[in-house]
């Protein structure tokens, strides 16, 4: 007995403007893959005469390249933790607040003024920092010498001026904090609206609703929205070229009138009297920071890809 073929099958007919966008954004991805690439192999191929340069091309005591961006590579990851440190609190509590505590009235002005702080120029917050907030909290950061001296990170003698990379810390949470309470905002409003009614029905009070339902189902958001907080916070220049009092250092105390420089601010700050090889060894500087902002979305989506397994798994 022979059977008959299988039938082919059927396929749905594409329309021509499925056809245009499914074209269109292929193409999309592959400009930012090629834009990227080209990037990376313009700084490669820029700072190769860096990596072999004789001692004195570079400022300072450093003696090769690595030990000339180290303090700056430093300074660069340093005060974005700090920023990061303060600005992520606050960040989720006003996000929290929008979604899930204020009234209609008061969540939507007060998400617009959110959004409206994201769109002022870097410049504006360089001066605000460098002519307010560094004179303003000068005798705060001496108090606090003062009391917590003997902690390392408070260890005088406390800057005279104010300008310390805990305030340029300051000065970029501020920055960075719309971008995160903004797509932290969008994130808590996607919750499930059954995730938090069967929460509240089992007898849970507003904030145990919050931690049980809102927070767990936001967590890779919030992670993905600290990452691009992240970034601007490592790529940031006019803040830290205006505010900061840089140093070739290397120290954890925050306090002090000799701080380490970021990567971007020593760019900013060199790069319109750099010739020769010395305008090189800045591309290459740019290239560690590259590097470190590459690796810092790697590993946000490793965290983020792994959390997804593990509540799939649950």
């Amino acid at each position: 007995m022979t059977t008959a073929p299988a039938a082919p099958p059927i396929r749905a007919k594409q329309r021509l403007g499925d056809r245009v966008f499914s074209k269109a954004a292929l193409i999309a991805g592959i400009l930012i893959l090629v834009t990227l690439a080209a990037v990376a192999a313009f700084l490669l191929a820029q700072s190769f005469p860096a990596l072999t340069a004789e001692p004195g091309s570079f400022k300072g005591d450093a003696e090769n390249f690595w030990q000339y961006v180290a303090p700056f590579a430093f300074g660069t990851v340093w005060a974005a933790f700090l920023a990061l440190l303060m600005a992520i609190p606050v960040a989720l509590g006003i996000a929290l607040f929008i979604s899930h505590f204020a009234p209609r009235r008061i969540a939507q002005g007060l998400g617009y003024v959110v959004d409206l702080l994201a769109a002022v120029p870097s410049v504006v917050f360089g001066l605000w920092g460098i002519t307010v907030l560094a004179p303003g909290v000068q005798p705060l950061w001496t108090t606090l010498s003062e009391w917590f001296g003997w902690f390392p990170l408070f260890a005088p003698p406390v800057s005279g001026t104010g300008r310390t990379i805990l305030t340029v810390a300051v000065v970029l949470a501020v920055m960075v904090l719309p971008i995160i309470t903004a797509l932290c905002r969008e994130v808590f409003l996607q919750t499930p609206v059954l995730h938090e009614e069967a929460a509240l029905a089992l007898g849970a009070t507003r904030w145990e609703m919050i931690k049980l339902a809102v927070i767990p189902f936001g967590t890779p958001g919030i992670i993905s929205a600290s990452m691009l907080g992240l970034g601007r916070a490592l790529g940031e220049t006019m803040v830290v070229a205006m505010v900061l009092s840089p140093a070739a250092v290397i120290k954890f105390a925050v306090l002090q009138s000799q701080n380490p420089n970021t990567i971007a601010g020593n760019i900013a700050l060199n790069f319109p009297e750099a010739h020769g090889v010395g305008v090189n060894v800045l591309i290459a500087t740019g290239l560690i920071l590259f590097v470190i902002t590459l690796a810092v979305n790697m590993l946000a989506r490793w965290i983020v890809d792994r959390r997804k397994e593990f509540s799939g798994a649950n």
